[in-house]
């Protein structure tokens, strides 16, 4: 609590033969509130930790669970590792059916994959929402691929994939990352955390080899399209989704119109 009363005093000046009594106002320093504090530290860091993740939602990084517990210095990163590991133990010797796992670049608690049939009669209303064989398919060349433009997946697949993509932005699963520096300004797709969560990767590096398909960390030769420093990131969270077909001349049809 900040006391604002202040209190005063006298004190007597003597100037040469004279002297006068001066008032002095002393105000009382404010206090603090404390910073650093720890919420529930008689409790242990282990228990604090399995609490935060079975209360999340998505996955928390070890910043941000730093940050919750009120814990941070040297040394941080590594003891939030070694509680994890040590609830993975426990968890193991006591046949749970969840772990914790790093996620989309954090910590997640997670069923066992055992547990699938189960927990399937239980989401049988997601049943209907599940990717297509396209859409998987133009995915997967994004994800390896990106960034890309549409003409290059289209190439890859052999058909049109307006929809396709259209359907994969309102999911959430790619996002528009800038322009390519080509004819026409193609708009450049790439994936999203969203896309690491549902797929149960850490990071994009992840993702396992496929013949025909380079990694997203591959180098791109200079004639490659790359975004533009100018270009403001679009993320597909906003309310309404880009339609792929807009912002941007697609690369097959400006190579028709310079062909007229």
């Amino acid at each position: 609590m900040v006391e604002n009363s202040s209190e005063k005093t006298s004190e007597v000046v003597i100037q040469g033969e004279q002297s006068r009594i001066v008032e002095i106002e002393i105000k009382p320093e404010k206090t603090k509130k404390p910073t650093g504090d720890e919420p529930c530290s008689d409790q242990p860091l282990e228990t604090r930790i399995e609490a935060l993740l079975l209360s999340s939602d998505r996955p928390l990084t070890e910043a941000r669970m730093g940050d919750l517990l009120g814990i941070s210095g040297a040394g941080t990163t590594q003891r939030l590792r070694d509680s994890i590991d040590e609830l993975n133990g426990h968890y193991a010797k006591s046949s749970r059916s969840f772990r914790i796992e790093k996620l989309a670049g954090g910590w997640q608690m997670l069923t066992l994959s055992q547990f699938g049939p189960l927990l399937t009669r239980l989401h049988t209303d997601r049943q209907s929402s599940k990717l297509s064989h396209a859409a998987l398919e133009t995915l997967s060349i994004i994800a390896y691929r990106q960034p890309i433009i549409r003409a290059e997946i289209e190439a890859i697949r052999g058909v049109a994939c307006g929809e396709v993509l259209r359907g994969l932005l309102e999911r959430r699963l790619i996002k528009i990352v800038g322009r390519a520096e080509e004819l026409g300004r193609p708009m450049l797709y790439g994936t999203t955390s969203e896309f690491l969560k549902v797929f149960g990767l850490a990071r994009i590096e992840d993702l396992p080899d496929v013949e025909g398909l380079n990694p997203p960390s591959r180098k791109k030769s200079p004639g490659e399209g790359k975004p533009t420093s100018s270009q403001t990131e679009i993320e597909t969270d906003s309310e309404t989704p880009v339609d792929p077909s807009e912002g941007g001349v697609d690369q097959s049809s400006a190579e028709k119109k310079s062909g007229d």
